[in-house]
């Protein structure tokens, strides 16, 4: 705990003594402040284990007993349990005794007060399916303040991002301490952001495991969280979904490379057009737009560049200091048609072979894309752009035809891609999701046909060296990974966050030692 005093928690639920304590071992050591002793999720036959827990913990600690938990509901008298793990855990002065906001009308508060030496109360309570107004969120805290919280938390549980929105805004003028964590994997932003809007601590797990909860190596080693303050620049990368992402093992490190003061988080976003409606303040500056809102994006944009609306796909927003307003970009098309063009030149060059240097050296090749997304329509629209001739595959035939009418290029229906050759040399492009991390087993095209392709490209980037790129290069073709589109669109993304220049040596490194 440094910098802005945010502590960062680790919460163990280990059914032995020895567990727990091995794990608050383990735990020390990915740098937690302090963890959280659920003792709900302990077998224990003595009320002596919980004792010897406390007593050799080696970190400062948070005590809970969630009546309502599942690894509590086998035990009898449940209460009585719990009563007897707190008023143990007031009398050994552990550092924060926490209890649910039913359970603390069972204590007597004035014997509350005098039991405890040096302990904080946390009064907690599970929103269990319960959405809440920051107003409502308010009258509830202050209940919650006087039953005798020194700090008061929220266990809020979220089906969409948008949820989070009432949380950070009562995170910011909240007047007591508050701890505000959640469940499901929309609701990871609470734990990242919460340190810039006011919260008290933040929780992170020991084995990543646990939706909704980043690992307590991303909050120390990626995030960085420790640094952020309210001025702190929110960007982040929208999509669905979003855990592929390397987005934040990129931007958060150059940002502070550069000493800027920004956080870059991944956003699991349903609805694009209602999450823009719902974070409109300046506070969130920049994003990146990943699968399946790279179209939907351009209609949420005030203003789009040209290049992305011809393409009709938006990758990147920035929104404006001076007016707020949400400009549109594409960064993908040059950096996936670069990508291409200077692995050909590179590979002419190696053979000898003179090329005009003014002339693309895909202009007049059969381009094959596979994928009429996003993606597909950056690649289309720049193949088209470089002079090529463009076949477009999607498994969705009037998706693939209206790509293919809009670059004067051609729709061929996705069962004959394996069989299509109408010439030696071609480029094949894959921007579909095919082969990518879990599914790396697949590929979009077939083993035997890739002899009549010279280069394949391929945009997945998870895994690096997709099946399709091992084939690829087996049977003699230049195979160009996703990674280097993926680098050459987050250096212009990085130009736009920050307006100005990109660390591109420390990025391009950054990247291939992550990937």
């Amino acid at each position: 705990m440094d910098g802005n005093g945010v502590m960062v928690c680790a919460p163990l639920e280990c059914e032995t003594l020895e567990g727990m304590l091995s794990s608050m071992d383990r735990a020390k050591a990915h740098g937690a402040d302090l963890v959280e002793l659920r003792i709900d999720a302990m077998s224990f036959g003595h009320i002596s284990e919980v004792e010897e827990l406390i007593r050799r913990r080696t970190l400062p600690a948070i005590v809970s007993f969630r009546l309502n938990s599942t690894r509590a509901s086998h035990r009898q008298n449940d209460m009585t349990t719990c009563l007897q793990v707190l008023w143990l855990a007031l009398e050994l002065d552990v550092e924060f005794v926490e209890m649910e906001h039913e359970v603390v009308s069972h204590f007597d508060i004035n014997e509350l007060m005098d039991k405890r030496s040096s302990s904080k109360i946390i009064v907690s309570r599970y929103l269990n399916g319960e959405k809440m107004s920051k107003e409502k969120l308010g009258n509830l805290i202050a209940s919650m303040q006087s039953s005798g919280g020194d700090v008061i938390k929220l266990l809020v549980e979220v089906d969409y991002i948008t949820d989070l929105a009432p949380i950070f805004q009562l995170l910011t003028s909240c007047q007591v301490p508050l701890i505000a964590t959640t469940v499901g994997d929309r609701g990871l932003i609470s734990q990242l952001l919460g340190p810039k809007f006011g919260g008290f601590l933040a929780y992170g797990s020991l084995e990543g495991v646990i939706p909704g909860l980043p690992t307590l190596t991303s909050l120390k080693q990626v995030y960085k969280i420790e640094h952020m303050n309210a001025d702190t620049k929110v960007f982040g990368v929208i999509s669905n979904p979003v855990g592929h992402s390397k987005g934040p093992l990129l931007h958060n490190p150059s940002f502070r490379y550069v000493g800027f003061n920004g956080i870059y988080v991944p956003m699991l976003v349903d609805d694009i057009k209602e999450f823009f409606k719902v974070y409109n303040s300046q506070d969130f500056a920049g994003f990146s737009v990943g699968i399946p809102h790279k179209e939907a994006a351009v209609a949420c944009c005030d203003e789009v560049h040209p290049l992305a609306k011809s393409i009709g796909a938006v990758n990147t927003i920035v929104r404006r200091p001076t007016d707020g307003k949400l400009i549109g970009y594409n960064t993908d098309c040059e950096a996936s048609i670069t990508a291409i063009e200077d692995a050909l030149r590179e590979r002419h060059a190696a053979n000898g072979e003179a090329r005009a240097m003014d002339t693309s050296p895909i202009a007049g090749k059969a381009f094959v894309l596979v994928g009429a997304g996003g993606a597909g329509r950056a690649l289309a629209f720049g193949a088209k752009s470089r002079g090529a001739r463009v076949f477009i595959f999607n498994r969705n035939f009037e998706r693939a035809k209206a790509l293919a009418d809009a670059v004067s290029g051609e729709a061929i229906g996705y069962e004959h891609l394996d069989t299509f050759c109408p010439e030696e040399g071609m480029i094949l492009a894959n921007a579909s999701a095919v082969g990518m991390e879990p599914h790396t087993d697949e590929s979009p095209v077939s083993k035997g046909v890739l002899g009549a392709y010279e280069l394949v490209f391929d945009a997945v980037y998870t895994p690096r060296n997709t099946r399709l790129l091992q084939e690829a290069a087996q049977a003699g073709a230049i195979a160009v990974s996703g990674v280097e589109m993926f680098i050459r669109q987050a250096l212009n993304q990085f130009r736009l966050f920050t307006s100005g220049l990109a660390p591109e040596e420390f990025m391009r490194k950054l990247v291939l030692e992550q990937f």
